[in-house]
């Protein structure tokens, strides 16, 4: 059976990935050329793909060294130290017997305990005795650019989920710690992105926080409708499939222009077409993209309080001044006080999010599906005309 041309759920940087090309460029012209990067945007709409295309385009073109950690399931500054490590040391070489004279010759204070599995290319690891290495930590956080400096080369070190070292103790002195050594390197550039927007715009848009101004910010944008209706048309009938134009069309603007979701509902439509997509096949589709994604609205819901789906409801209902008497007794909001922190709290929950001046729902699919459960039954069916 032919596979998918749509793809979502894990990084997509080549075929699957659409449009970018102004992001690409400023991102590949940034890291090439040692200025520091940080990606901001809501979840799922294709940071990480985007960095992975252009890590891909820079092994490619440059000598440059690559580094991509990805921090999701790091949990503390030890764990953090140790991976940044062994991934430095690892895109030094291809080597692993240079693995092991680096992790001698670059360390001062630090001894490195080094352990090599069956494999010793894959299954190489690093580590230290913890009250040294929280005595020299400044050792592992200067290492790419001392290895840099004594190989006369360069590195880039991308950082994913980056916000996840706010979770750290003692993150506020560490934060300042990474600051103060990598914004003197010369030789080593930095990625940071991650995929809760309002803690990364903490980190780097807040004027009293010491990443403040660490280098360019990059705001990712949504993919736009006429770029999506393209590659829908063009991936369709290269797998000798038919798809309309409005329905084309009609798939990202459900989306709401969601990377994430116009993937996941093109690739729905078109495991449901044989030959040409029909007003039932779409509908089927996006019926079964809700279905699939029903346990985590379900769960999502039955964490808010009352007040917050009210809130929501306003918000589905396009309101904007939440504050105003008629508005918060239409959809009993309770106070001011009561609708500021709920807008907090469901910002931080990655529920909503601020589009210019109005708030919106940051995952369609679950806007849909409450607009079905709160308003209308026939939501779905309405919106396939």
């Amino acid at each position: 059976m032919e596979k998918s041309p749509f793809i979502y759920g894990t990084t997509v940087s080549r075929g699957a990935f659409t449009n970018r090309e102004g992001e690409t460029k400023k991102l590949y012209n940034n890291l090439t050329q040692g200025i520091n990067t940080t990606i901001i945007s809501p979840r799922r709409w294709g940071k990480s793909s985007l960095v992975e295309k252009v890590v891909i385009k820079i092994k490619k073109t440059t000598t440059i060294k690559v580094v991509l950690i990805d921090l999701f399931s790091v949990s503390n500054e030890e764990e953090f130290l140790n991976i940044f490590a062994k991934e430095i040391i690892k895109a030094s070489s291809s080597k692993w017997e240079d693995w092991i004279n680096s992790s001698k010759l670059f360390f001062k204070q630090l001894i490195p305990k080094i352990s090599f599995g069956i494999d010793p290319t894959n299954d190489f690891s690093i580590s230290f005795d913890w009250q040294e290495l929280n005595k020299y930590k400044s050792e592992i956080l200067n290492l790419a650019e001392t290895i840099a400096l004594k190989k006369n080369i360069r590195f880039i070190i991308c950082l994913d989920e980056f916000q996840n070292l706010a979770t750290f103790n003692d993150f506020e002195f560490f934060e300042k710690k990474m600051r103060a050594i990598w914004q003197r390197q010369k030789n080593t550039t930095y990625c940071l992105y991650g995929s809760k927007q309002h803690m990364m715009q903490n980190i780097f848009n807040n004027p009293s926080k010491p990443f403040y101004r660490f280098g360019d910010i990059l705001h990712l944008t949504q993919i736009k409708t006429e770029k999506w209706t393209d590659f829908i048309l063009e991936n369709f009938k290269k797998t000798n499939k038919q798809i309309s134009k409005k329905y084309a069309k009609l798939i990202p603007l459900i989306m709401n222009n969601h990377s994430w979701y116009v993937q996941q509902f093109a690739n729905y439509t078109w495991q449901n077409t044989s030959e040409k997509v029909s007003k039932a096949g779409i509908k089927k589709a996006l019926n079964e993209l809700i279905y699939a994604n029903l346990p985590l609205y379900q769960r999502e819901i039955e964490l808010l309080s009352t007040k917050q789906i009210n809130l929501l409801k306003a918000i589905s209902k396009k309101e904007s001044k939440f504050t105003s008497i008629a508005v918060m007794q239409k959809y009993q909001l309770g106070t001011p006080n009561n609708v500021s922190k709920n807008i907090k709290s469901l910002t931080k929950n990655n529920l909503i999010h601020k589009v210019e001046l109005n708030l919106v729902f940051l995952d369609p699919a679950f806007e849909i599906w409450f607009n079905q459960q709160f308003f209308n039954k026939k939501y779905i069916q309405n919106l396939i005309q």
